[in-house]
Parts: C-alpha cells; structure tokens; sequence
C-alpha cells in the first residue's frame, strides 16, 4: 500500500508540471546572449507539432523539469520491479527451502540490496542524464561485484543448493575431499557431521565441518544417494586355489543375503560376486547393496559371519595368505641332504 501511495503521489506532481509556466533553462549568466543563444531552437520548436512542443518543453536538454520526471520514472520502474521480483523470490524460496529462517534472512538482504539500488538511482536520475545514469549503474554493479565476490556467491549457492538440490540435510556427500553427512544448509555455510577423519573407515566422528558456499562451484561434489536410497560396496575375499569353489560361494552369497535381507526386498537386487586371479589365490568379491551411513556397519556384520562359516567349513574351504615355498636341491644326489659340519 504504500508503494502504491508514492507511485499515486509522483504521478499526480509529475502531471500538474504540464500546467505549469516554461521556466527559465539558465539560472545564471547574461540573459542578452542566453536569449541570443536559445532564439534559434525556440523558433524551430514552435513551428513543430504538439508532441514536438511537449517534448521539447518536458524532456528536451535543457528542460528543467527533465530531471525530475526522469527521478519519477526511476522510482515507479524500480519499485514496482522490487515488489514483483520479491514477491517471486520470496514464494519460490518458500516452497523449496530447507529453512524458513534461511528465506527470511535472505529476504532482509534482498530487501537491504534494492532500497540501496533504488536511492542511488534516485540520486542519479536527478542529474537528468540517461547516459551518466548507465554508466553509473554498470561501474556500480562492477565494483559490487569485485568487493562482494565471496559474499554474492556463497548466497548464489545456497539458492541453487535450495532450487537445483544436489543433495539435501541427511545426504552423505564429499565436498572438497571432506565426507561427511549433511546437517544444515545456511545461507553461508554447509554443515556436515564428518565420516571418517579421527577414525579409519566411514562411520561418524561427531566432528562439525563447515564447508562455505561460496566453494561448491570451485569443486566436485560426490553425492552418496542423489538417484537413489542405496548404494553398491562390497567386501573382498581371498580364497586358496584348493577351495572348494562351490560351497565357498554359497557361504558368501549367503552371509551377503542374510545380513542385507531388508534391503534386498526394497531392491530385488540380491548380492553378486565377482572374481580375479591372484599369483596365490582367488579374489572373490561379494557385492551387495547398502545404506551408505550404515555402510560400516553392514560390512562388519558380513565379515563375522563369513569368518564363522569359514571355520566350520576348514580346510574344504580355506582363506589365502601370501606364501612362498622354499626347495634345497642336494649336491650329492643320493647322500646325506646337507653336508656335514666341521
């Protein structure tokens, strides 16, 4: 309302300038030669038509009433420009953001940046100039732009994390080489509880990292579960030549599927194994789908029961290790194996 009430205010001053008497286009000087000096554009002025006259009379170069109706445009076109773009930002930020609070500090900044804008054009537009007026406004919004850098594009961050969503709060991500689990969006910062880190492995260390926006379009950003809830992992098992290869993987798809039962009815994706030759032995790898924040966790509990069944199963089935087997070939074929000693 009272936007509207200035805009109603401006118009109705500006309109009753056409009732007013010409002015006068120097204040100061030798009246003889400003006369002199005008004579010419005044007869050519009222030779031409009604729109030539009220143009030259309003918005001519040396109109004095230029400036002020140029002050009044600016002002009608900026407000009206703010309302209808804080009205958008504002119902668009509602609806996808993680925090309200978020949207309402956004908003005073935004509120902030525009009545700065709009009172520098203000100021501007008194000059009467369209040139000076652009000018100005490309040099400002460059040195905003160098002095605000980090400021600007952290905020321009957090509204492409809000509307674009390349992860959410509970997401495990790797940002900047840093794993952890999405806590809090701020308008300046991504708070993550950090995996890893103090500890081997990837269960949580409790230890709050605060990654700033302004960072995330510099790198690469890994997100866990972005299509879908789960993830592939897999454990690695090292199994000798002389195994017998059947009931080992049976042991192995079944430790697999028990412990991960929940997420294969959610999936119908059942454990697989994939297998390679090593110079002592045969890697089998048992691949399964998993809950990336339980990811430890599910591959312990898999480790524990293969380590069972390994050992019911002893030596049909056996773990391999490195080895190395060492023959002594006897001089004296036939005689002792070693020589004796002195």
């Amino acid at each position: 309302m009272k936007i509207k009430a200035v805009i109603v205010i401006l118009f109705i001053f500006t309109a009753s300038l056409a009732f007013l008497p010409d002015l006068p286009a120097q204040m100061f000087g030798i009246p003889e030669l400003e006369e002199e000096a005008q004579k010419p554009a005044r007869e050519e002025i009222a030779g031409g038509t009604l729109f030539q006259r009220y143009y030259a009379r309003y918005w001519g170069d040396d109109s004095p009433y230029k400036p002020l109706i140029l002050t009044v445009l600016t002002l009608v076109i900026l407000m009206n420009l703010k309302k209808f773009l804080s009205r958008k930002m504002r119902n668009q930020l509602s609806a996808e953001a993680f925090d309200q609070k978020n949207v309402s500090s956004f908003m005073k900044i935004w509120e902030g940046i525009w009545k700065f804008v709009i009172a520098i054009f203000a100021l501007l537009a008194v000059s009467g100039s369209l040139g000076l007026l652009g000018l100005t406004a490309g040099f400002l919004g460059m040195i905003l732009g160098w002095s605000l850098q980090q400021p600007v594009t952290g905020i321009a961050a957090w509204i492409m994390i809000v509307l674009k969503k390349p992860f959410k709060i509970g997401d495990r991500v790797i940002i900047a080489g840093i794993t952890g689990d999405v806590t809090a969006i701020t308008l300046t910062h991504v708070i993550l509880n950090q995996v890893g880190g103090s500890i081997g492995g990837e269960e949580r260390s409790g230890r709050g990292i605060l990654i700033p926006n302004a960072i995330l379009f510099q790198n690469i950003i890994i997100n866990y579960t972005l299509e879908q809830q789960f993830m592939l992992d897999e454990v690695p098992v090292r199994i000798t030549f002389d195994s017998d290869w059947e009931k080992a993987k049976q042991i192995l798809l079944k430790a697999a599927k028990s412990v991960t039962e929940e997420i294969v009815k959610d999936n119908e994706q059942e454990p697989f194994i994939r297998c390679e030759f090593l110079d002592w032995g045969v890697l089998a790898r048992i691949r399964y789908l998993t809950i990336p924040a339980r990811r430890q966790e599910i591959s312990t509990l898999i480790i524990e029961k293969l380590l069972i069944e390994f050992k019911k199963e002893y030596p049909s089935v056996k773990f391999a290790m490195p080895s190395s087997n060492i023959k002594y070939k006897q001089e004296n074929p036939g005689g002792p194996p070693f020589p004796p000693a002195n």
